[in-house]
């Protein structure tokens, strides 16, 4: 499945969104925040929607848990993934049940960011 989803300077290219899994993931301050584990699409608007970032640091996310980065928030892609925004922290809301979801693996804690 091919998506527009990157700039290359003048023109967008198209390219496979597999090309994400694995990449490691930076903040612009050059912050670990984890890898790439997943790609949620956007299908109506044939998009890339969020980046699943699993392996997360654990200075930056509660617990480690992995976490649904809005692309919005992606500034470049290569070799690695760095982000224009990202939160100092984040915290899993107390209040609120916390969002799973099953894996194959058994039940996998995701937090979604917005």
């Amino acid at each position: 499945m091919y998506f527009d989803y990157m700039m290359q300077k003048d023109a967008w290219k198209p390219e496979e969104v597999t090309t994400f899994l694995k990449l490691p993931v930076y903040t612009r301050d050059g912050v670990y925040v984890g890898h790439v584990k997943n790609v949620f699409l956007e299908l109506e608007e044939k998009r890339v929607g969020s980046l699943l970032v699993t392996n997360t640091n654990p200075a930056l996310v509660e617990g480690s848990v992995d976490v649904a980065v809005p692309y919005r928030w992606v500034n470049a892609v290569g070799d690695i993934i760095i982000l224009s925004n990202f939160p100092g922290k984040v915290a899993m809301k107390k209040d609120k049940p916390e969002k799973t979801k099953k894996t194959q693996e058994g039940e996998q804690k995701i937090d979604q960011i917005e």
